[in-house]
């Protein structure tokens, strides 16, 4: 594909060339005259979008462990289905999984993922990973820059003590540190690399003012320098954290309007006439950013010696809803049939995408699995192989659907979900169904079955 070169013959042009060690800390410069390249590490949700971007002004190298995903990016395919293939087209960008070419690169962006473990404990082996592999091509006057959402603390804490030792280079003598949270949400076309603020950090000041400048290439509403590496670290967890906690509060109440016989939707529509209300919904609070983000700063605050309470509650109130969903079906279908069978319409984590990362309508099936109830799960833009290699389930094609289903659970407003009419229900379920609506999308339009939501 035009403009995507091979990594490997561009890693022997170089070293034919000479490989140039620029000792100092000005990279701004070189960067825009080619002189330098700039390399993108991890290329999924976060690290594609900042690497094409980037493309489109200087040389950059793009590097994953993923063979399978570089190959397909050499062809100009996003394996994550969230970047058009026009996207990679007359790009300066080169896909590699091999060192000798990322080792052509000055200015890395580490953007790989930071999730937690079954025990909700953050799981850095991706970052320290990454830090390892940035250790073994970091030269002098090199910058590394992390993205990757973490506590404060983490990147000098953590992974510069990898990078220095590694690479034998001392952070500030021979290279320079930074930090930018990346802010890219998944399916958001509006809310973009280019037209959301950065917030960028560095060592010192030479390097913020390098580091700045450099994002101000592909960030066109402008970079906040942020005082220092910490609080751009804090700035990134502290706004997911609110959103988590927000949603934690209406959860709640839609725990207690269930119980008073009232639509927390109703609610919501009602207290939204008011200017200062601010419209958070209830639902099933998944991915890899608001439902894993929280935990990472109570980490820190326990090492710290602080317990948090608001916080802790609030991931417990979100993460116990996915079984609270499974309650509100299990009692309802063992009520009316010996066979119960449910569909379940959507498991990624947000509509209109792919990302099924902590998808937690999974905790759903999971429980209804248990009590013996036939599950079928549908979804237009999860991959088969992923979901059935991450959960263990078989999804089922939409054509295929059984009729006859004694509940459908409708969990996120994909594209094509949102045009269903009644029709469509009372066709797959038998009369005393339940239609669990998790997001409040067919309100007021399911007359002729017994219909909930959050």
């Amino acid at each position: 594909m035009a403009g995507i070169k091979d990594g490997k013959e561009a890693a022997d042009a170089n070293e034919q060339a000479g490989i140039k060690e620029i000792a100092g800390g000005k990279i701004y410069d070189d960067l825009i005259a080619k002189k330098a390249k700039l390399a993108v590490i991890g290329l999924g949700y976060v690290g594609l979008p900042i690497a094409l971007e980037f493309a489109r002004k200087i040389s950059v190298v793009g590097f994953d462990i993923n063979e399978k995903r570089i190959r397909l990016m050499q062809q100009g395919i996003d394996p994550s289905k969230e970047v058009e293939g026009t996207a990679f087209t007359g790009k300066d960008i080169l896909f590699t999984s091999d060192l000798a070419v990322l080792r052509q690169a000055r200015f890395f962006i580490i953007a790989v993922p930071t999730p937690v473990d079954k025990y909700n404990v953050p799981d850095l082996k991706p970052l320290l990973g990454a830090s390892e592999t940035v250790g073994k091509v970091l030269k002098k006057g090199d910058y590394v820059i992390y993205e990757s959402t973490t506590y404060p603390g983490c990147t000098e804490e953590d992974c510069l003590p990898v990078l220095e030792k590694i690479s034998g280079l001392v952070m500030g003598k021979d290279f320079k540190l930074g930090y930018s949270p990346e802010r890219i949400n998944p399916g958001d076309k509006k809310n973009t690399l280019r037209t959301v603020v950065k917030v960028v950090s560095g060592n010192d000041a030479g390097a913020l003012e390098e580091v700045a400048k450099t994002y101000e290439l592909v960030v066109d509403a402008g970079v906040h320098r942020a005082p220092s590496i910490k609080v751009a670290e804090a700035s990134k967890i502290v706004e997911n954290t609110q959103r988590d906690l927000n949603i934690a509060l209406m959860n709640e109440l839609s725990l207690i309007f269930d119980r008073m016989g009232i639509n927390t939707y109703d609610v919501i529509e009602a207290a939204g006439t008011k200017w200062n209300f601010l419209k958070f919904f209830p639902g099933l609070v998944g991915g890899h950013c608001i439902g894993v983000d929280p935990y990472y700063l109570t980490h820190k605050a326990a090492a710290l010696g602080y317990e948090s309470k608001v916080i802790s509650s609030s991931r417990y109130i979100n993460d116990d809803m996915a079984k609270y969903v499974a309650r509100k079906i299990i009692t309802h279908v063992l009520k009316i049939s010996n066979e119960p069978k449910v569909l379940v319409k959507g498991v990624t984590f947000k509509e209109n995408v792919s990302d099924i990362r902590n998808s937690k309508i999974v905790d759903t099936v999971k429980e209804l699995l248990a009590f013996n109830i036939r599950v079928d799960v549908e979804d237009p833009y999860a991959m088969e192989e992923e979901v059935l290699e991450e959960y263990g389930l078989h999804l089922t094609r939409q054509e295929a659907e059984a009729s006859n289903y004694d509940a459908i659970i409708v969990t996120v407003p994909h594209l094509q979900y949102t045009g269903f009419t009644e029709a469509y229900f009372l066709e797959r379920t038998g009369k005393d169904a339940l239609i669990a609506d998790l997001r409040g999308i067919f309100k007021n339009k399911i007359i002729n079955r017994k219909y909930w939501s959050l």
